[in-house]
């Protein structure tokens, strides 16, 4: 009988450790979620801007063009993983950095209301993926830490579960939220 009592309880922990497992693994694809709606945000702003940055800059086709490809890879980037997203992303945030630079040329656009209520809605998105990126991170970090450590490493082999990838940045300096106030 006392058999019955200990296979029961190794099974109630199994399930608990399970359970637990489970619940991280599924906040940390809500909290991808959440980094992919940002960027998905942040995406559509990129166009925007080069839209208005096209009327007062004819000439600086290059540059926008180079933006407006870097956009496309970040779009597509996102289903390649935390990784691949990340490298985009910064490729991304480089080319905004000209984009930038180049309206500083051109003090109508500095000016323009519409130009300047994006810079503002990129201020802000770009904090919103700063937040959501550390919040995946904590959960991920959470999740690895548990899926190696004992009890928990002999239930996440036997059901299958794996690490995560952080979603990280290439270069400490892209951590930083790009200045845009003009």
């Amino acid at each position: 009988m006392w058999w019955l009592l200990a296979l029961g309880a190794v099974l109630i922990g199994v399930g608990v450790l399970f359970n637990r497992l489970v619940g991280l693994r599924n906040r940390a694809a809500a909290a991808w979620s959440d980094i992919d709606v940002q960027l998905k945000r942040r995406h559509d702003l990129v166009g925007n801007l080069v839209e208005t940055v096209k009327g007062y800059a004819a000439h600086e086709a290059q540059t926008l063009q180079q933006v407006t490809d870097a956009r496309t890879r970040a779009e597509s980037a996102a289903v390649g993983g935390p990784r691949a997203a990340g490298q985009a992303e910064n490729a991304l945030t480089g080319q905004l950095r000209t984009i930038f630079a180049v309206a500083e040329n051109y003090p109508d656009l500095k000016a323009s209301q519409n130009f300047q209520e994006l810079q503002r809605s990129l201020e802000s998105i770009e904090e919103a993926v700063q937040n959501a990126r550390r919040y995946y991170n904590a959960v991920v970090r959470d999740f690895n830490t548990r899926i190696q450590s004992v009890p928990d490493v002999f239930i996440a082999r036997a059901f299958g579960f794996t690490e995560r990838e952080f979603f990280g940045l290439d270069d400490p300096a892209e951590a930083v939220v790009p200045k845009t106030r003009f």
